[in-house]
């Protein structure tokens, strides 16, 4: 006989997703950040000029 009632494990499988997906979209985020914080810093250097 199969189980009755709703599915095993498709709750959790879908919070873990879930999670995952926001860890991730998190790690972007803050990756694509940090690029544009360094290439400010960059042009910065360039526009000033060395630091002796």
């Amino acid at each position: 006989m199969t189980k009755k009632g709703k599915a095993k494990n498709t709750v959790n499988k879908a919070k873990h997703t879930k999670l995952l997906n926001r860890k991730k979209n998190k790690l972007k985020k803050e990756e694509a950040l940090r690029k544009e914080r360094l290439k400010n810093i960059i042009q910065k250097s360039k526009k000033d000029g060395p630091i002796v």
